[in-house]
């Protein structure tokens, strides 16, 4: 069983789910709905109100992923939590009120994830499609065909932002909606040709508020009961005709969706009039399926992540044979530096195939660009946290230490560090590690013991472990080296 966790800007929302022959089932689903964006101040914080609305809510999913054996957790933040300037410092609170880590995600992989929940919904493998989902705090559009991505991209445009901004104090009327509506529009005109009709054939909206729409639509008879530009209207003017948030009562519409629906009709129909979309279809699948889903291949070592380091390395023309010995080397070493977990496991793996990618920039300072590249890119499946993990490892990779003084106080990190250096430099070296010879410890100090004959038929390799010396010394770490056979 899995489970995900969505800290939306609207809401918060948890679904446990079980991977069932093609698809995955939902055993149970929560939403409370938290208005995080609305409660960012004017200095772009979340307030002391928000925040603690947000814990109580976590600490009920807490006990509810309680109930159940999962096999997976995965906790997505979105748009607001993104935004928010004391997201950092509101992080470990959050984590502790819900028991599991706190993905801050980006917009593309907030997209990828809701185009993957989407294509497995449909399971049609060869249909292009357009995939539109009008979240709290931001709009993704995602174009693909079965379950590839060929487009992502993600708007700051939101219902949360754009009811507040525009309906003031809940008034509803004309020049408010074509505010609203010319708004959205000039965010996404310079973007919009790519998802002209021509390139698909079938447009759906995924989120809960074109759901809603599409619901509010069909139970009360407007226009022909469709999600198009005439039944959009149609409820622009009804909502006209009822002049306030507070006054809406109408069948499909939850009373605490009316705030935020408004601003989302608006984006919804900037939408089909700006990528000229005949009509949509409303799919019950989204990030939180995504994320399930995300979790059902990785365990089954189908990680997209996997896809993106390769497609990485290729992009930028990296000697895939010299990163390969790299990784491999670096993974035997570190077996025998006995790490307390294999949680770096993976991230040291696809540091060493990535070590080099800032050679496409300069040899002069490769591992910094590489570092720099590796933590601001997009690498569809890697989160915000996982890209600066090996950011910090591929900028550790050569030269002084102190660059990553703090993170190698922790114990495995800086075996991760130990391991990824030696493997490079024994690359460099022409060492081969399957010739065997070498002996690596590290507790309180780092201890290598390699033979004498490597050390003789390697004439650089002295040289080298005499710097790797000097710069662990520096950070306070003695290294010490024996020569044996």
């Amino acid at each position: 069983m899995y489970a995900a966790v969505d800290l939306g800007s609207n809401s918060f929302r948890l679904h446990i789910g079980k991977h069932d022959g093609d698809a995955i089932r939902v055993l149970k689903s929560m939403r409370e709905p938290i208005r995080l964006a609305a409660g960012l101040d004017a200095t772009g914080n979340l307030t002391e109100a928000a925040m603690q609305a947000a814990l109580a809510c976590l600490k009920q999913f807490r006990t509810a992923l309680n109930a159940y054996e999962l096999d997976a957790v995965r906790v997505v933040a979105t748009s607001a939590m993104r935004v928010a300037r004391n997201s950092a410092a509101f992080l470990p609170a959050a984590e502790q009120a819900i028991g599991y880590p706190i993905e801050i995600i980006s917009g593309e992989e907030e997209g990828r994830l809701i185009y993957m929940g989407v294509a497995n919904a449909l399971n049609q493998p060869t249909e292009r499609r357009l995939v539109i989902d009008i979240g709290g705090g931001s709009t993704e559009l995602i174009l693909g065909r079965g379950q590839d991505i060929e487009r992502v991209e993600s708007f700051s445009l939101g219902t949360v932002k754009q009811s507040l901004s525009f309906f003031v104090n809940g008034r509803i009327d004309a020049p408010s909606f074509e505010a609203a509506i010319l708004s959205a529009r000039s965010h996404l005109e310079d973007a919009a040709p790519p998802y002209h009709p021509q390139h698909w054939k079938q447009a759906y909206g995924s989120s809960g508020t074109i759901r809603t729409i599409a619901d509010i639509i069909a139970k009360n008879n407007l226009g022909k009961g469709d999600l198009s530009a005439a039944s959009l209207d149609a409820l622009r003017l009804r909502f006209i005709q009822i002049g306030h948030v507070s006054k809406i009562d109408m069948p499909g519409l939850r009373p605490d969706r009316a705030s935020t629906i408004i601003g989302g009709l608006a984006i919804l129909i900037a939408l089909v009039h700006e990528l000229g979309i005949p009509a949509m279809q409303p799919v019950e699948a989204g990030l939180r399926m995504g994320v399930m889903w995300d979790l059902y291949l990785r365990s089954t070592k189908r990680d997209r992540r996997e896809q993106s380091v390769q497609g990485f390395q290729q992009k930028f023309h990296v000697d895939e044979a010299r990163a390969q010995r790299v990784a491999e080397d670096a993974l035997t070493l570190y077996a025998q530096l006995k790490p307390a977990t294999d949680s770096f496991n993976r991230y040291l793996y696809w540091s060493a195939l990535l070590h080099e990618v800032g050679l496409a920039v300069s040899q002069t300072g490769y591992h910094k660009h590489a570092a720099y590249m590796i933590e601001n890119a997009d690498l569809p499946g890697f989160t915000t946290r996982e890209q600066k993990t090996m950011s910090r490892m591929i900028v550790a990779q050569k030269g002084n230490l102190r660059k990553v003084g703090e993170a190698l106080t922790d114990p495995d990190f800086a075996k991760a560090v130990v391991a990824l250096r030696l493997a490079i430099l024994f690359m460099h070296s022409r060492i081969e590690l399957e010739s065997g010879g070498l002996r690596l410890r590290m507790k309180n100090r780092i201890e290598l013991e390699i033979r004498r004959d490597l050390v003789s038929d390697h004439p650089t390799v002295s040289f080298w472990i005499e710097k790797e010396q000097e710069f662990w010394d520096d950070v306070g770490i003695d290294f010490s080296v024996k020569a044996i056979g």
